[in-house]
């Protein structure tokens, strides 16, 4: 019997998750909201990342739980997105959510755009 792949998915770390529950909780989010994670055009490689706190999905959002965080991933950017982690850097170097993604081909300077 041949092994099956596993399903590609966007996953987020703790450290970015309850950076994200930090943010809700400022903005006064108790229960309900998500991340909504997806991509626009634009940015100096063609598409950038966009990010904000929602009360709940949009109609066609594919929604992902991870680490107790609600991700809300809109079909159209989901192709683009599968197999990423968001992550929460807080170094020297920048701060900011980070976006390891496989999908990328090249990415700008400042890790907030792509090209596929």
């Amino acid at each position: 019997m041949a092994a099956t792949a596993a399903p590609l998915t966007v996953s987020i770390t703790e450290k970015a998750a309850k950076k994200v529950r930090s943010y809700a909780e400022k903005e006064g989010w108790v229960d309900g909201f998500g991340l909504k994670v997806g991509v626009k055009g634009g940015g100096c490689s063609g598409l950038t990342y966009v990010l904000s706190i929602d009360p709940g999905p949009g109609g066609d959002d594919k929604i992902i739980e991870d680490q107790g965080v609600k991700l809300f991933i809109p079909k159209k950017s989901y192709v683009f997105l599968a197999g990423t982690e968001l992550d929460f850097s807080d170094g020297l170097n920048g701060k900011g959510f980070t976006f390891s993604n496989p999908n990328a081909k090249t990415t700008c300077g400042c890790g907030t755009s792509f090209s596929v």
